[in-house]
């Protein structure tokens, strides 16, 4: 499979293009950066071409896929691009910033071939597909409250780029970057939720939050917490759920649980299920051996909904329906 890298904006960017060069049966063919300069030097640290103008990739019949990993204000109009062209795609979350541009891409796939494949890499994890199967199995009954953790120390010792604090090209901070774990995370454990409330603050004095909370309500009246941030240190990444017959702790990957079952003892999960491949190898898979996609368009267009709805509510200091 030969695949172009879509920029080199964002922190994973290079990352993916990694993961790929591990792999025989893919070959990274091209490079296009809004940012010249960068783009060049990626180029070469790759070992293939810069390309200036990306319809020369979108026109170049031996590319069979593109990498998105461009300032998120862009990538509606990549994508649909791409899609337009038939390349199959994989991009970073979120999708877009409005639901209204996820349409439009959705609107743009349905009219190609083009296979689609979102970052969602949380729910690879061998720890977190463990918690989804025992609230899949009823082990702590109906959920009734769920709390998931995820923050690091980026703003306060500074090694997020700059560009990441840029409001125009994220739409937001910490909760459209790092939170979109902990919120698809919600919505794949207990569905769409109705309402959301949202509060962000500002800790080191950028443009955009550094420090957030989003909580939402669910038709089952299930509470869930996405709790993110830039400004923690020494946090691990944590989920509880706790429902009419126990609890479900994640602490790091590490899995235990407490419910009727066990008599009220605690029990660590000492066998966890095999994590799945990272999501740019599922990508490679579908196109390659026609896998299924197990994070497409309708994923990617939820994250984004709930997203936007989480930012209308810290606007407005407003309950905001989803």
């Amino acid at each position: 499979m030969k695949i172009a890298m879509i920029s080199s904006w964002h922190v994973h960017a290079r990352g993916y293009a990694n993961d790929l060069r591990k792999r025989e049966d893919c070959e990274i063919v091209a490079v296009w950066d809004e940012r010249k300069a960068e783009g060049m030097k990626w180029a070469e640290d790759l070992n293939c071409p810069f390309v200036e103008n990306y319809d020369d990739i979108l026109n170049d019949k031996d590319i069979d896929g593109v990498v998105i990993t461009s300032p998120t204000s862009m990538h509606t109009e990549l994508i649909i691009r791409a899609a337009n062209a038939g390349k199959h795609i994989f991009a970073e979350k979120v999708l877009a910033l409005t639901y209204e541009d996820c349409c439009l891409i959705k609107d743009a796939l349905k009219k190609s071939n083009s296979i689609f494949t979102i970052s969602y890499p949380h729910r690879c994890r061998s720890g977190i597909l463990c918690v989804k199967q025992l609230i899949d199995d009823g082990k702590i009954g109906d959920v009734t409250y769920a709390r998931i953790r995820n923050v690091h120390d980026g703003s306060l010792r500074n090694w997020l780029p700059e560009h990441f604090y840029n409001k125009e090209q994220c739409g937001g901070g910490a909760m459209i970057d790092l939170g979109t774990h902990p919120v698809y995370l919600l919505n794949w454990f207990l569905g769409m939720p109705k309402k959301i409330t949202s509060s962000f603050t500002h800790v080191t004095g950028r443009e955009v939050e550094d420090n957030a909370v989003s909580v939402m309500e669910f038709d089952n009246g299930a509470i869930g917490v996405a709790e993110t941030g830039f400004v923690s240190v020494y946090s691990p990444f944590s989920i509880e759920i706790c429902g009419t017959k126990g609890v479900i702790n994640l602490r790091g990957n590490d899995v235990s649980y407490v419910c009727a079952e066990t008599e009220g003892k605690t029990v660590n999960v000492e066998q966890l299920p095999q994590a799945l491949p990272a999501p740019i190898y599922q990508w490679v898979d579908s196109v390659l051996c026609g896998k299924e996609v197990l994070f497409g368009i309708d994923a990617a267009m939820s994250l984004t909904k709930i997203m936007q709805a989480a930012y209308k509510s810290q606007n407005t200091s407003e309950k905001v329906d989803v």
